[in-house]
């Protein structure tokens, strides 16, 4: 039996079904190459084996989402820790091996030999499980809001072919008695002879509010339009039945929020979180998701960085000062400080004040937030830190 070696690394192409490991000593020789079940006893074994080839393994994976979530855990109940390794820079380091085919074994190995020539790369923490569940509850709803702003473009779209009128008329996207209406009438007769006398009762028994409003719109636009369009009957079926499918996905998604927010409550930081002005329930379970364990930034700097809002200078020949946004940071952790930033400045208090200095000192309204979601960085992170909730005064220990 062969001498194991003092430290190897282990590139893993993480997919559903299966992933392929590679391990690479310290010249770069392939030591182990091989598809892995994306199964427990599978995984096991192949831990096994590969544990076996050295005293320390350093582990590095393409994927650090539900793909990988089982290697992952294994990897963490045996004491391994992992390295993310973004795709991108998987695709950009291909070009230094050769070859030009693209296979899970090779992708694996240039993961592996990545790993060996970089030690920058973030270390991948197995979530506890309040992070866990709001991992899969907030990426749930995500899916759920793409799918409505999908059905939504789809109704507007039908509806403008048969009835352009009415689809000016409301704005479908935050307007539920317009949802309301459009299941039972989508055509400019069949508001005409429902009248708007019965046509506000038929709303007011719906529970919609300010039916009369409603229904003199609508039937304002009926008014407008006496000419009946090809595909008027076919299309008003397509549109009544998009128009149930999201209120019925409304519906779902007050009950996610709901159970978002009662889970990211549950987290013994969320009232400090909560408390910073912009960053509500939503938001706050999707910062604990995309941020991680606080303990792996070193200070709010790093944590900004993290986010891609500490630009980086990208200089060539004389030209200096040419700041950009870095190229690797976490999409949505930016997200969450840019959208609470934009949230934070519709009412007064400092981060508006904020907000209209930067913008009287020329920047334009995105610049001006940007710098607001920075600024937020750092108080957020010693809010957190210091275990106290926001005031708009500083505490008394400060001001004195």
């Amino acid at each position: 039996m062969s001498q194991s070696r003092a430290r190897v690394w282990a590139g893993v192409d993480a997919g559903k079904g299966h992933h392929w490991a590679a391990v690479v000593d310290e010249t770069g020789a392939i030591l182990w190459s091989r598809k892995i079940d994306n199964d427990e006893s599978a995984i096991l074994a192949a831990l096994g084996q590969i544990l076996d080839l050295a005293d320390e393994v350093r582990w590095a994976v393409d994927i650090s989402g539900t793909a990988s979530a089982l290697l992952l855990a294994l990897l963490a109940a045996h004491g391994q820790k992992a390295v993310y390794v973004p795709g991108r820079t998987v695709n950009r380091m291909s070009g230094a091996y050769r070859g030009e085919a693209k296979t899970d074994a090779r992708d694996a190995y240039v993961i592996a030999e990545t790993a060996r020539h970089r030690s920058d790369f973030a270390s991948i923490d197995v979530p506890a499980q309040l992070a866990a569940e709001l991992a899969l509850l907030t990426a749930h709803r995500t899916d759920l809001v793409a799918d409505r702003v999908r059905m939504t473009n789809r109704l507007r779209d039908v509806l403008t072919g048969v009835f352009p009128a009415l689809e000016r008329a409301f704005d479908y996207s935050a307007h539920k008695g317009a949802l309301v209406l459009l299941t039972g009438y989508q055509t400019p007769a069949a508001i005409r002879r429902r009248g708007q006398t019965r046509l506000t009762a038929w709303l007011a028994n719906r529970g919609v509010r300010g039916s009369d409003e409603v229904a003199a719109t609508a039937l304002e636009a009926a008014q407008a339009q006496q000419t009946a369009l090809p595909g008027e009957g076919v299309a008003a079926q397509i549109v009544a039945d998009l128009a149930e499918q999201i209120l019925t996905l409304d519906d779902r998604l007050k009950r996610i929020d709901k159970q978002v927010r009662d889970t990211f409550r549950s987290h013994p930081q969320a009232e400090i979180i909560e408390s910073l002005p912009g960053m509500g329930p939503i938001l706050g379970a999707e910062f604990v998701v995309a941020a991680g364990d606080l303990s792996a930034y070193a200070d709010a700097s790093h944590l900004a960085s993290a986010a891609g809002l500490v630009p980086v200078p990208r200089d060539s020949g004389r030209r200096t000062g040419n700041l950009h946004r870095p190229k690797r940071y976490s999409r949505r952790l930016r997200r969450v400080f840019y959208l609470s930033a934009q949230t934070s400045i519709i009412r007064d208090g400092p981060n508006r004040d904020f907000y209209l200095k930067k913008h009287g000192e020329g920047c334009k309204h995105v610049q001006a937030i940007i710098a607001l979601a920075r600024r937020r960085v750092s108080v957020l992170w010693a809010l957190l830190r210091d275990n106290r909730v926001f005031t708009p005064e500083l505490p008394a220990t400060q001001a004195a």
